[in-house]
């Protein structure tokens, strides 16, 4: 927390330092992506932390884990420029900034059960104080909703954590460990459902997703990038890495249904699926911009829940790379509504913005929604593309019916995201000189727009980058037990 030493009147140092730890931390990412061969797990440290329980400090990577400390570096960055405006007690925003960030880091590295659930633990404390302080519309009651959902959720978590212990002898907290353990049939039928739920809850799942429109509104820009871009992920992530590894046979069959549902896999299956339309159908009929984008989140959200679900490796690997894409794109249109648009007009409602005739007043901030919403209907040659069109053709190996109501969900998509854009900023407009004196788009909001712009389109035009790397990861052991039920 050296910001925090830093001399009261600091502001420029402070945001020198955020970037430069910032760029530091992608910088050490990316030469990990890179340097990394697939199908190994990377140990970066293992050393006993205590001892008397079996708990270590154990931090590694293996091409998942890589694809997302990757986005959470990228993230960070451009966070950072898009809060280059910040002078309010400019030193504590940037240290909580950054507590977060590390939090994150923490979670996606951590192979100790203990360990990924203090760090996804400290994660609550700088998200909760960045919206209570810096936020706006409601503030207050979004930091205290997301924290108490959080708390809720790491309940769960930390039930099944504990049982999972308990069961396996008492003798190891580790994720690799615990994979490998034959947990009895019956354990796994409610541990899984809990721990899933637990984490489900911070990936928006409906219907326990209401905090998530919410606080992306009462966020700060940077704080809505980061709730939407990287903390929703340790949800799914942790669905993914500690759910459905340690507790395989939890997504099996019941052995009789209810009212058509055979299994946690169908329960879960269709939330998420009821998530991407009610998602798509709640943001047609926004009147706020930031709420349009907010309820986008959730139906996105639903596109890796059931990609999860579909227990296929095309499926699997589509959440993968949605994770990563919507990271990017919802943080994009999460700076273009807070940062370029909110802060210059002061008005996040669609039909105050529409005559004020932003697309020729702000240019930059028109086209780069134009590109960010094609990106997120799944335009082709962007990264929403790849991971909607993987989770589809897994999903309809898995469960056609269901395949075609997310179509339903992509075209609401489309239409939610074309009304957004005609009303905020091809709307018919009044007299343009009376926006006049809006300040134009500043070089670190145009150099941020771009590095995620930029990112969206090599992922869409070569996914291989990402493939290379989740493909292994997948195929590793800790996930003999999903392979077994699906791919």
């Amino acid at each position: 927390m050296t910001l925090l030493l830093l001399p009261k009147g600091s502001t420029a140092v402070a945001r020198i330092l955020a970037l430069l730890t910032a760029t530091a931390g992608f910088e050490i990412a990316l030469t990990a992506f890179l340097q990394h061969r697939t199908g190994e797990l990377q140990t970066i440290t293992r050393v006993p932390w205590i001892p008397s329980l079996g708990i270590e400090y154990h931090l590694a990577a293996d091409g998942i884990s890589l694809c997302l400390i990757l986005l959470t570096g990228i993230i960070a960055i451009t966070g950072i420029l898009f809060s280059w405006n910040i002078v309010t007690r400019t030193k504590e925003f940037f240290s909580f900034y950054l507590l977060l960030i590390g939090s994150v880091y923490g979670v996606f590295l951590s192979y100790d059960l203990f360990l990924l659930f203090v760090f996804y633990e400290i994660v609550i404390i700088p998200k909760y104080f960045l919206i209570a302080i810096w936020g706006s519309t409601r503030r207050e009651y979004g930091a205290m909703k997301l924290a108490l959902y959080s708390f809720i959720g790491s309940a769960m978590v930390l039930i099944g954590v504990i049982a999972a212990y308990v069961e396996a002898g008492a003798k190891t907290m580790s994720v690799n460990d615990l994979a490998g353990f034959p947990f009895p049939l019956h354990f796994q039928m409610w541990a899984f459902p809990l721990v899933f739920v637990g984490f489900a809850i911070l990936a928006g799942l409906w219907p326990f997703h209401t905090w998530a429109p919410t606080g992306h509104v009462a966020a700060p820009t940077a704080a809505s990038m980061l709730l939407a871009g990287v903390v929703m992920k340790l949800g799914a992530y942790g669905c993914l890495r500690v759910a459905m590894t340690l507790f395989p046979l939890g997504l099996g069959p019941w052995g009789f249904h209810v009212l058509g549902l055979a299994s946690w896999r169908d329960v879960f299956s269709l939330l998420a699926v009821i998530g991407i339309v009610y998602g798509a159908m709640v943001a047609l009929v926004q009147k706020d911009f930031k709420f349009v984008i907010g309820y986008s989140s959730v139906s996105h959200m639903g596109f890796i829940l059931l990609g999860l679900m579909t227990l296929n490796q095309i499926g699997i690997s589509g959440a993968v790379i949605q994770m990563f894409s919507h990271g990017i794109l919802a943080g994009l249109l999460f700076a273009i509504v807070g940062r370029m648009v909110y802060d210059r007009t002061h008005t996040r409602e669609l039909t105050a913005l529409g005559p004020m005739n932003l697309n020729k007043v702000i240019p930059f901030s028109a086209a780069t929604f134009v590109l960010a919403g094609m990106a997120s209907m799944g335009l082709p040659g962007f990264s929403g593309f790849v991971a909607e069109l993987m989770i589809l053709i897994g999903a309809w190996h898995a469960f056609p019916i269901l395949a075609v109501c997310v179509g339903v969900g992509i075209v609401i998509g489309v239409v939610y995201i074309w009304r957004a854009m005609q009303k905020a900023f091809f709307a018919e407009p009044d007299d343009a000189s009376t926006q006049s004196s809006l300040f134009p788009i500043s070089f670190p909001e145009r150099l941020g727009a771009l590095i995620l712009i930029g990112t969206s389109i090599a992922i869409g035009l070569y996914p291989q980058i990402l493939l290379k790397v989740i493909t292994p990861a997948l195929n590793s052991p800790m996930f003999e037990g999903l392979r077994k039920g699906g791919w």
